[in-house]
């Protein structure tokens, strides 16, 4: 048996709504994108969503159309894009710890990591759960910080009720293995109409009418650009299919719950650490994490692949180790010590919403059967 990591849940709907807007013949931003960012908004509970062609985009421009260019405090271990367009924004990362059980960002280390030039954070939500947001937003009012929310892995989650993407400036992905997904693409929300328009220029080589709107005035080639901007659209056809997945994403999600429950309930291994879930937050496990503390992680990880379970890790190294950082942007002293020991020992077990009880089961019996066989070894 092989079980990949993660599979689309792409369907008949998917593909009908993708050959509707080829034969329409507009490809570009347009219709699509009007009613896939009024649902996402209306999902998130929000006033804007903007489509973009990646979260990356999404990260860059929400630090960008605020002029943010001073320090912004954001969590070492996630993927290298969140510090990635911290910097191609003109800010400056600066890197907090996480907690050892959810891996989210630790609010106890935002605050000591704020200085006289902090002016954003940007909390990751990892792998389908949100960080502590009530303290989070406290902090960040109390000392006066934009609040950055890389939602990339919580499509639909909450914390006491209230979704992802509402507390600050919400950054979408919708890769493949995400919750829903367009192939490749990001979306935007906040409440601020202002700062929605000042994406949607930025991302439209700072044009303010797309060609879309412009097709309604009598002089649709005039193009004036108001601020060097970027292309970071997102295609007509890509947004029709994000459209499809919108309505599906509470199945899909109730899915993935399921399926992580069961999987929890069936790995029963002594020196392995279970997904733990904050009582305030609505998990969508976008990613289903083990940490293990008794046998190497990468040997585990390989000894899952060998036997057809495609596990990976998320994230090694973390980002303070990466080359480029190391060089321009050390972590500060103390370290980040939970940073480090969790992405030593993480890995992560395939979840997607079609996995099978079978799929499931065989899952578990690998995760042990490897565990038994490394301590064996030892």
């Amino acid at each position: 048996m092989k079980i990949p990591l993660g599979t689309p849940c792409i369907g008949s709907e998917e593909m009908a709504a993708v050959k509707r807007v080829l034969e329409s013949g507009w490809l570009t931003e347009g219709s699509s994108n009007i009613e896939f960012e009024k649902q996402f908004a209306d999902f998130v509970g929000v006033k804007r969503a903007v489509t973009l062609n990646s979260c990356t985009s999404a990260l860059q421009l929400a630090l960008q159309a605020q002029s943010i260019k001073g320090e912004v405090i954001l969590p070492s271990f996630t993927f290298p894009a969140s510090a990635n367009a911290v910097v191609t924004a003109g800010a400056t990362p600066v890197f907090a710890d996480i907690e050892y059980g959810t891996c989210n960002i630790d609010p106890d280390d935002i605050e000591r990591k704020i200085t006289s030039a902090t002016e954003a954070i940007m909390v990751v939500h990892y792998a389908g759960q949100c960080c502590r947001m009530d303290k989070i937003v406290s902090i960040a009012n109390k000392h006066g910080l934009k609040v950055i929310e890389d939602s990339a892995e919580t499509v639909g989650a909450a914390f006491k009720g209230k979704v992802a993407g509402s507390f600050g400036v919400g950054c979408f992905s919708f890769f493949p293995t995400k919750n829903i997904t367009t192939g490749e693409g990001g979306m935007l929300t906040t409440d601020d109409d202002e700062l929605a328009d000042e994406v949607k220029t930025l991302a439209g080589h700072g044009i303010r009418k797309s060609t879309f709107n412009r097709e309604n005035v009598s002089t649709p080639w005039i193009r004036e650009v108001s601020v060097p901007g970027y292309n970071f659209r997102m295609s007509a056809i890509l947004a029709a299919i994000g459209v499809e997945q919108m309505k599906k994403i509470d199945v899909l999600n109730q899915q993935r719950l399921e399926n992580a429950a069961y999987l929890a309930g069936k790995i029963d291994f002594p020196g392995i650490d279970l997904p733990y879930t904050e009582p305030d937050c609505t998990h969508v496990y976008q990613m289903f994490t083990v940490k293990v503390k008794n046998v190497d992680r990468d040997s585990f990880v390989r000894g899952l692949r060998e036997k057809g379970v495609m596990a990976s890790v998320h994230f090694t190294p973390p980002v303070h180790r990466q080359e480029y950082y190391v060089r321009n942007y050390p972590a500060r002293p103390g370290g980040l010590p939970v940073t480090d020991l969790v992405s030593n020992t993480i890995a992560t077990l395939p979840m997607y919403p079609q996995l099978s009880l079978s799929e499931l089961d065989y899952i578990a019996d690998t995760v042990s059967a490897v565990c038994r066989e490394l301590e064996r070894r030892k």
